[in-house]
């Protein structure tokens, strides 16, 4: 009988995993600042456009660099200049699942923290590559398709058996940070593995519709990762969308 059971939490704000806020993830423009670089960067793109000249082109480039500015919250030059106006209000998205693996505890642990073995059972990840005993590089194929992201993360936390938490460093394509446990199931039943993975979405998540936009495929993703591993360590193969195993351990 498939134990699984699940647990969801969409948070936005700050959370026990928040994942660090470096580059376009982070907010640094305040909400007066955007409305003017809204309201101004129509105006100049708008008449700059009106103008078919060197000039005209010039100032249409303005206004769009504004209206990014004004509709992300976020800033290049901020950035550079450290400088930061908004409220320190990044957008984070939380996902939380949970299930019960017919297996010890201490064979779920292992194979978990052998970061190679993730790819197996996650199918967005093309890559984890260990740089050291708590660092390792990632990389991960974008949603349909169109290319991939890597990052760098440490593993800031662990308890043997028990806990692996995990931040990626400054400067990725994508902030993020998670953690899994691992707890004896009731009655000799196994292992319960909970996972909580949060990320920040790029350039100021738009206000917040790219990471609203975003979480439900990010949500199912999750999930179907979790399923998979529980096949892959009870069955030794991942049962495919066709009925066909995609591979053994």
């Amino acid at each position: 009988m498939d134990t699984y059971n699940s647990k969801m939490s969409d948070v936005l704000g700050t959370n026990n995993i928040s994942p660090p806020s470096t580059g376009s993830s982070h907010i640094n423009v305040g909400d007066t600042e955007r409305i003017v670089s809204l309201v101004g960067g129509a105006l100049l793109a708008y008449y700059g456009l009106s103008k078919p000249n060197a000039g005209g082109i010039a100032m249409a480039a303005v206004g769009g660099a504004l209206l990014f500015r004004g509709a992300t919250g976020y800033c290049p030059m901020n950035e550079a200049l450290g400088r930061d106006s908004s409220s320190g209000r990044d957008i984070t998205i939380e996902i939380t699942r949970s299930l019960t693996i017919n297996k010890p505890r201490s064979e779920v642990f292992q194979f978990w923290r052998q970061l190679e073995n993730l790819p197996k059972f996650m199918e967005h990840l093309q890559d984890v590559r260990q740089l050291g005993p708590k660092r390792s590089h990632w990389v991960a194929r974008i949603p349909k398709g169109v290319g991939t992201v890597e990052w760098n993360a440490d593993i800031v936390q662990e308890e043997p058996g028990s806990l692996i938490a995990w931040r990626s460093m400054p400067g990725s394509d994508i902030d993020n940070a998670g953690e899994v446990r691992f707890t004896d199931a009731p009655a000799d039943r196994g292992t319960v593995v909970q996972a909580s993975i949060s990320y920040r979405a790029p350039v100021g998540a738009v206000g917040g519709n790219i990471a609203k936009l975003l979480n439900p495929t990010f949500r199912q993703m999750v999930e179907n990762d979790l399923r998979r591993f529980k096949q892959l360590l009870e069955t030794g193969e991942v049962v495919t969308t066709e009925g066909q195993p995609a591979g053994k351990r």
